[in-house]
């Protein structure tokens, strides 16, 4: 007892640590001796010629406008006119051009529904499901029209970044409670249950994705009536759930494992029946648990929905390779790819960023 009193006096009395300054900090990590000091020189120099060349080509010598077109050469920076001029194909791919707009409202519904689902507010098993139900049958309704005097377009035309978005939500609307009850299932207290499942989940994981969504589009209808096999965007669309589901089941059922049993026990003890327990108690920490890896595999099925060029799909990697298929605009891929490169960039960034401050907020929350 008097140690710990004396250590606290001399604590107190100590000076406050000073906080180095930012040229100390810099003499520390960067210039400690001779050899760290000509390395961070050299990078300093490479980095800042590369930015250079880089606002150089991108911003000030770039071509803005289509009028100005012949002056896009290999000297010359980027001619940013091909995205104006092939913009539409790109973003739209191959719906009618006169009904982009609803294509246009389609994507901004859907935006509109991650962006809530994000909030708080929404995170309740009862306004989650309704909110991207919701969300889900306005972008269907409106990319597939057939009412109201909308004309009907058919999936086999629907394209560019609208047809990515509605890949990639389907597969998670559809995927995430497949997950859910792929890793209960192969939790389960019966034999039979726990082990079929497990084998079903390890033969998916085996197979390589591109063969489950060719499986999807060209082996299904061959085996089902016409009236079964439904359309081909939506088999390929639950093609991809299943394989998303299988990886997550085993995300969502490594988080399961790192809860104490005690608290499962105590549950029991106190007579909650068993989907209170998991809805109300162990769910919500697993995947809290799981949350970066939860993210991670969000962000990998993003960028996977390219995979649909191969099966005849128009989507937005597609869509921007059409952009510059001609003759006209064939030189200008270096901008068409930068360009989608952002698109892709502006999603899976924006999901990155959100899981972090989701992560801190659930911390702050637990501890």
């Amino acid at each position: 007892m008097a140690g710990t009193v004396t250590d606290t006096l001399i604590g107190a009395m100590a000076p406050p640590v000073a906080r180095s300054s930012p040229a100390a900090w810099l003499r520390k990590h960067f210039f400690a001796t001779w050899y760290d000091a000509v390395f961070s020189v050299l990078f300093t120099v490479l980095i800042a010629w590369m930015l250079h060349a880089l606002l150089q080509w991108a911003l000030i010598d770039a071509i803005w406008r289509v009028e100005n077109r012949e002056l896009c050469t290999y000297e010359a920076g980027a001619c940013w006119a091909v995205i104006e001029s092939r913009g539409r194909l790109i973003l739209f791919g191959l719906y009618p051009f006169e009904e982009q707009w609803r294509s246009t409202l389609a994507c901004m519904a859907i935006i509109v529904t991650i962006a809530l689902s994000c909030l708080p507010a929404f995170w309740s098993i009862k306004r989650l499901p309704v909110l991207w139900i919701t969300g889900f049958g306005i972008f269907v309704l409106l990319m597939r029209g057939g009412f109201a005097g909308l004309p009907l377009v058919t999936s086999e035309q629907w394209g560019g970044l609208s047809l990515t978005l509605f890949i990639f939500s389907g597969v998670v609307v559809i995927g995430m409670p497949l997950a859910v009850v792929f890793a209960l299932a192969r939790r389960s207290n019966l034999p039979v249950i726990a082990k079929s499942f497990g084998f079903f989940i390890d033969i998916v994981r085996s197979l390589p994705l591109l063969a489950l969504l060719f499986a999807a589009a060209v082996v299904v209808p061959l085996l089902l009536p016409d009236a079964l096999a439904g359309n081909k965007l939506m088999r390929v669309v639950v093609a991809f759930a299943i394989f998303f589901a299988a990886y997550q089941a085993e995300i969502i059922r490594a988080g399961l494992q790192s809860i104490p049993n005690g608290q499962d026990e105590t549950a029991v003890a106190l007579g909650m029946p068993y989907w209170s327990r998991m809805v109300d108690i162990l769910l919500p920490q697993a995947f809290r648990n799981t949350l970066p890896s939860t993210i991670n595999q969000a962000v990998i099925t993003f960028k996977e929905t390219s995979i649909v060029t191969i099966i005849g799909f128009f989507e937005v990697m597609a869509s921007g390779n059409a952009a510059i298929g001609n003759g006209e605009w064939g030189n200008q891929y270096v901008e068409v790819y930068v360009f989608l490169a952002l698109i892709y960039f502006v999603f899976v960034f924006g999901l990155s960023r959100y899981g972090a401050w989701l992560e801190q907020r659930m911390r702050l929350g637990h501890d």
